[in-house]
């Protein structure tokens, strides 16, 4: 079996700022340490013409004060499904699998279609800010390209339960052909179990150390992180908070036991070790978002005994399990009740070793890009 793998982007290029921060590049690489040939077909070119469209279009929805989703419009759609066919026939491939669905909506082709997405355009529109206040235009758009596209594939492969359900019981597709693989962890982690208990071992049991990752402050949460940082310190807990990815956004002047450190990029190996380091002595990723699919942050973290707090909101309940590998709170829940979880567990430090061993066998059974390329490879199979 030969996959041609669609992507918009470079997904042989880690580095390639629009490779759906690095997704799109660890898929390829699951399927081929599964031994699957594969056949890049990406990037896509953006002809000029259908640029001077989008930029005409956005700039007359601005003036009405609606938003406007340029990827989304049908002529590039067409247009990418062109592009695919005529790569097709130099090729010669079984199967086509697409990272995301939008660029297969208007492909021709005998290959089945398969795509492996973390959302559907239900989920995510007035979800996201920047799918929030679309035009009628976009609107419409969005639930057309993603109806077809759902029409058209064999198997349509969501990263979380809240996808795929919403590609159900939204766009009324049949659940034979709806699957759901939880995406891997973004990171060479080669951790064994006694290499993970003696990372734990050396975190201090005299400080709690706390990390938000994000680059959205407000979407990822960080006013809560914040507060929860200074109520625990307030309690008599010392905590310290690390951030990276963005500035905190604050009226206050940031109290000594916060660190912002910025963003930090992972395209290079000095940013990437130091991501890693960060991330492997802090004792909890602290990520409360408002709204988010499924953030490999959270895999990242466990793939270093790192448990996860955050909120049940997107399809993060499909990565975090309460008292596995971490904990989630209701939309509603103050700092009050993120503060006396962590007191608690951090104060019988038995049970957050625990914890933390359980989030890394956690990464270990399904969080991963080798049990996630072998679940997707017997999909593909599957197919005859």
């Amino acid at each position: 079996m030969k996959i041609a793998y669609v992507t918009p982007f470079d997904s042989r290029n880690l580095c390639d700022h629009n490779n759906w921060a690095g997704t799109g590049y660890y898929i390829g690489q699951a399927l081929k340490k599964q031994s699957i040939p594969i056949e890049y077909i990406g990037p896509l070119e953006e002809k000029l013409a259908l640029q001077i469209v989008s930029k005409f279009k956005s700039r007359y929805h601005k003036y009405l004060g609606k938003n406007y989703i340029k990827y989304i419009e049908p002529l590039i759609s067409r247009d990418y499904g062109r592009q695919i066919y005529q790569k097709l026939n130099s090729i010669k491939s079984d199967v086509v699998l697409s990272a995301g669905s939008d660029s297969i909506a208007y492909l021709e082709c005998n290959q089945p279609i398969v795509f492996w997405a973390d959302a559907t355009f239900a989920n995510i529109i007035d979800f996201y800010p920047a799918y929030s206040n679309l035009c009628q235009e976009s609107l419409q758009n969005a639930h057309l390209i993603q109806s077809i596209s759902l029409q058209k594939s064999r198997l349509a492969i969501y990263s979380s339960e809240w996808a795929a359900q919403t590609a159900i019981d939204y766009y009324q597709t049949d659940p034979k052909k709806v699957k759901v693989v939880p995406f891997g962890a973004n990171i060479e982690s080669n951790f064994t179990l006694d290499a993970t208990k003696n990372l734990v071992e050396s975190r201090p049991t005299n400080q709690c150390k706390l990390l938000f990752l994000g680059v959205d402050w407000f979407r990822k949460g960080g006013d809560i992180a914040l507060e929860v940082t200074k109520k625990l310190n307030a309690s008599g807990l010392n905590t310290e908070l690390t951030i990276i990815g963005c500035q905190p956004i604050t009226e206050d002047p940031l109290p000594d036991f916060v660190k912002p450190l910025g963003y930090i990029s992972k395209s290079t190996p000095e940013g990437k070790n130091k991501i890693y380091q960060l991330i492997a002595s802090s004792h909890f990723l602290i990520l409360p978002s408002i709204a988010d699919c499924t953030p490999i942050v959270f895999c990242e973290a466990n793939s270093l005994g790192v448990p996860c707090i955050s909120r049940r909101v997107g399809g993060i309940p499909t990565i975090i399990k309460d008292d596995l590998n971490g904990k989630l709170f209701d939309r509603d829940s103050d700092a009050t009740e993120y503060c006396k979880y962590i007191s608690n567990i951090f104060t019988n430090y038995t049970q957050y070793k625990k914890l933390a061993l359980s989030a890394f066998n956690e990464y270990e059974s399904r969080l991963n890009w080798k049990v996630a390329g072998q679940k997707v490879k017997e999909l593909l199979m599957s197919l005859g």
